[in-house]
């Protein structure tokens, strides 16, 4: 969609943040959603009793919080069992890859998962799908960044000229997209987290940041007093899957890091089909996300997630890490986000943007203004 086209990043010609639409519905999808609405009202049925077990049982959990062997262990039953639930009924099959950079190493050689209290967890955001599959695999604990001011027209750069377009300069059809008609807004800092619940981060997808001054904690005091691990998001809000938006400066840690371990994933969906709508959930709306898990709901076909696990030894928290083939030099404000963004970009291969959580701000107002006309 072409009145979208200034949200498109100039660097990949991507655009992040608007919502994938599936093909046009052919003669045998439209004879079959009766049968997806009677799908989907059996799978939503299911998940209102899977969501009121999990209310019941954190209650219960609630009361053995004090006990830190039980409490904790309680915790991480309950929600495994609901969260996998949850993915099975809405027939998620999750493919999980433990990945390494270097070449000529069997699977066998690779190591497994095993973040501890106080360890990090930094992946790419795309869906609520992967914040169910983290809380069901590892039980984390979920922070939502906290910025001081919401972004607004003002904080955009003013476009700059590109020197090469391609395609030929005809005038008509596409050869007429003219690049961006403005660059990607001027960093906003985030001078915060809030650590927040699973059924929280679930209805916080596709928002960005959360604009106030008060009820805030540094990720460092959050990191060091938890008995989970940490899970954090740096775009900060989530993108359509397509490229990864620019990481926030989120961390402020210098690389190698000490004194934790640093596990970084990255993850990918299909793209839509006629049967199957897009797992991607970059727009969030009233009653977030139900209307999205609606759609998964009433899809016919299994659909699949493809998670990558960096193997810990080539960690930004790993002794042996090299800096130097990821940082151009000392001046980096964030060393560890520019990191982890490179290694997500790499095992994942995705494309990198220079549209952050800003940009999403203002795409978000732009749609709605669009979608109320």
């Amino acid at each position: 969609m072409e009145k979208y086209s200034a949200f498109r990043d100039p660097g990949t010609g991507v655009q992040p943040f608007l919502p994938l639409v599936p093909p046009s519905p052919s003669l045998l999808s439209n004879v079959s959603t009766p049968l997806s609405w009677v799908v989907g009202l059996l799978r939503i049925a299911l998940l209102f009793v899977v969501l009121s077990l999990h209310l019941t049982l954190s209650a219960v959990g609630a009361i053995l919080k004090p006990i830190p062997f039980l409490g904790s262990a309680f915790s991480h039953l309950f929600t495994a069992v609901t969260a996998r639930t949850a993915l099975a009924i809405l027939a998620l099959w999750v493919s999980v890859d433990n990945v390494t950079r270097k070449r000529g190493r069997g699977a066998k050689d690779i190591e497994r998962w095993s973040p501890r209290a106080g360890d990090l967890i930094v992946s790419n955001w795309v869906s609520w799908v992967e914040v169910l599959w983290l809380g069901f695999r590892f039980n984390p604990i979920f922070v939502l960044p906290i910025t001081a001011a919401n972004p607004s027209p003002a904080t955009a750069r003013p476009a700059e000229a590109i020197s090469h377009t391609p395609g030929r300069r005809t005038g008509t059809g596409s050869a007429n997209i003219q690049s961006a008609t403005r660059a990607a807004t001027i960093r906003m800092p985030i001078i915060g987290f809030r650590q927040v619940s699973l059924l929280s981060m679930l209805s916080a997808t596709g928002r960005t940041p959360f604009a106030q001054t008060t009820s805030y904690e540094s990720l460092e005091d959050i990191r060091q007093r938890s008995r989970r691990p940490v899970v954090v998001f740096p775009e900060c809000t989530t993108s359509n899957g397509r490229a990864l938006l620019r990481f926030a400066e989120v961390f402020k840690q210098r690389v190698p890091v000490q004194g934790y371990n640093v596990f970084v994933m990255c993850v990918r969906y299909d793209p839509p089909t006629r049967f199957a709508a897009t797992l991607a959930h970059c727009v969030p709306t009233s009653f977030n996300p139900i209307p999205h898990i609606w759609s998964i709901a009433t899809s016919l076909v299994p659909q699949a997630v493809s998670i990558r696990l960096l193997a810990p030894s080539e960690s930004p928290s790993s002794q042996l890490f090299v800096t130097s083939e990821f940082l151009s030099g000392p001046d980096d404000a964030d060393p560890l986000a520019e990191v982890c963004g490179a290694l997500i970009a790499q095992i994942g291969k995705m494309k990198r943007t220079g549209m952050g959580w800003e940009d999403k701000s203002l795409f978000l107002d732009f749609f709605h203004s669009k979608e109320k006309r």
